[in-house]
């Protein structure tokens, strides 16, 4: 196929999906667009979560929620009671199927898998030309969701990454807790990286453990896999079990500001570009939204914009955050269990799910203690003079 269209997709993972998907629900008025994913078929690969509230988008996918979650550490355990916001969770194979569904109703609207991107975008004659696999694509917007499509600069690295591997297990006889899951179960780390075990478990014998790392460098699934075993094997109480799938990924954590100019009508959007929060990575939502607004814009001919940026003082906040977090990863334990015992739970669902007031902030503050945050405010300050 060689028809040139108004929109090409790069990449077919969350981002593009949900753009391609709510441009469908607009039917025929919707631009002409081509998603070019490299993946043969689509696999049970992810879970998505996010906290339930009124602001929430695709409520309608939700295979899971919780009423509460914990938090623990070697010396105190915390529970969340999350009831009126609970902590919701989307699979990869539910988001998938829909957003194809949702495609394969809208004529101008193609999806094709198994194409793989050859060479950089270009632009020519008012068209963006890109190689493909299957011959050459082209049209008038370019948007790129792949994560890897545009190498970091110094200046933009992210404070620390967060590495996971998780597996997803049946066990013969019950061993969880359906109606809670762990957050963050913290195990002990001699190096300066913050690990922990997170924990969904959907019943009684079935549930996916996660082990996540929080460092200055990314980890590869090889690093991570036996000290994930290490952690099933104490969360299934060494009974046997299956594992039916597994899950992982790499996210940043406070990138920098970005040092690279924005070309006409092509746009890169997704984890490497804003799409994840800083402090905590959480991104399905924060995407969610850009696709709704971006459709939106691409239907009424309005430039399509990126992601929008947090406010400056949760910037802020995230960076010294994620500073005392990579200077001090020893402080992790106390400040989440603070943090969750300690704020209104109301003003934590909505700072945690980027609908934070001035007054939710200042209540995030005052439940952290003081003294590790001053102590880093010293640190920067040192460093700057």
């Amino acid at each position: 196929m060689t028809d040139d269209v108004d929109l090409l997709i790069l990449g077919g993972g969350c981002a593009g999906l949900s753009l391609a998907r709510e441009l469908a629900a607009f039917g025929a008025r919707s631009p002409s667009a081509c998603i070019i994913e490299q993946r043969a078929q689509y696999e049970d690969d992810r879970t998505w979560c996010f906290w339930g509230h009124d602001l929430a988008l695709l409520p309608e996918l939700v295979e899971h929620q919780w009423p509460r979650v914990q938090l623990r550490s070697q010396k105190a355990v915390v529970t969340f009671e999350c009831g009126k916001h609970p902590y919701c969770m989307i699979s990869g194979r539910r988001f998938y199927a829909d957003a194809r569904e949702k495609l394969a109703h809208v004529r101008q609207i193609r999806l094709e898998t198994a194409v793989s991107v050859q060479g950089a975008p270009r632009l020519s004659n008012g068209l963006w030309q890109v190689d493909t696999s299957a011959g050459m694509r082209r049209a008038r917007w370019l948007v790129d969701t792949r994560p890897g499509s545009m190498p970091l600069a110094a200046a933009e690295a992210p404070i620390l990454w967060q590495s996971f591997l998780g597996q997803e297990v049946v066990c013969e006889t019950p061993v969880f807790d359906p109606a809670c899951a762990t957050l963050m179960d913290f195990v002990v780390d001699d190096s300066s990286r913050i690990v922990f075990t997170y924990v969904l478990p959907f019943s009684s014998t079935r549930a996916l453990i996660e082990l996540t790392v929080f460092a200055r460098a990314p980890m590869i699934p090889a690093e991570l896999s036996a000290p994930l075993q290490k952690q099933v094997c104490a969360r299934t109480r060494q009974q046997a079990h299956a594992v039916v799938r597994t899950e992982q990924g790499i996210l940043p954590m406070g990138l920098g500001l970005k040092t690279g100019t924005k070309q006409a009508r092509h746009l890169q959007v997704g984890l490497m570009q804003g799409g994840a929060r800083a402090s905590t990575g959480y991104a399905f939502q924060r995407i969610q939204r850009w696709a709704k607004e971006g459709a939106a814009q691409l239907v009424a001919g309005v430039p399509l914009t990126g992601h929008r940026a947090d406010p400056p003082l949760v910037r802020r906040m995230d960076r010294l955050f994620l500073s005392l977090l990579r200077h001090r990863p020893g402080s992790a334990p106390g400040l989440f269990l603070s943090m969750f015992e300690r704020s209104n739970p109301d003003a934590l669902v909505r700072f945690l799910s980027d609908d934070a007031s001035t007054r939710d902030l200042l209540r995030i503050v005052t439940a952290l203690p003081a003294q590790p945050f001053l102590r880093q405010i010293g640190r920067g300050l040192r460093s700057a003079g």
